[in-house]
């Protein structure tokens, strides 16, 4: 699994790609991901960790790994977080483990930047 840092860097180049291609379809979609997260009936941090529930049921690591440092911004603690995880691995079955497993090296070199 790629550092954080290289999970960083290669995000926020190829995002800079794809809206640099002027493409607006691209763009359009790129804001509406961006307005789901807002505050709205339910709070950007709900939000998250909604996200990350269902990034780890459609066994996505790029979007874990970007909700999981979103979690850590709102303010959600690792046991609430490692319960949302639960939610997901019910959901989305055994099949889902590896990803998990993922996560949870992924919360840890999070845990540990945050030092």
């Amino acid at each position: 699994m790629e550092k954080i840092e290289e999970f960083h860097a290669f995000r926020a180049e190829m995002n800079r790609r794809i809206k640099a291609s002027g493409h607006l379809g691209l763009k359009r979609f790129f804001a509406l991901d961006h307005q789901a997260y807002e505050p709205g009936a339910l709070g950007a941090k709900t939000k998250e960790l909604l996200g990350l529930v269902a990034s780890l049921v459609l066994r996505c690591d790029d979007c874990v790994t970007y909700h999981l440092e979103r979690c850590a911004e709102e303010g959600w603690t690792r046991g609430e977080v490692i319960d949302a995880l639960n939610v997901g691995l019910v959901v989305g079955g055994s099949i889902a483990i590896p990803h998990l497993r993922r996560a949870f090296a992924r919360m840890q070199e999070i845990e540990r930047l945050a030092e």
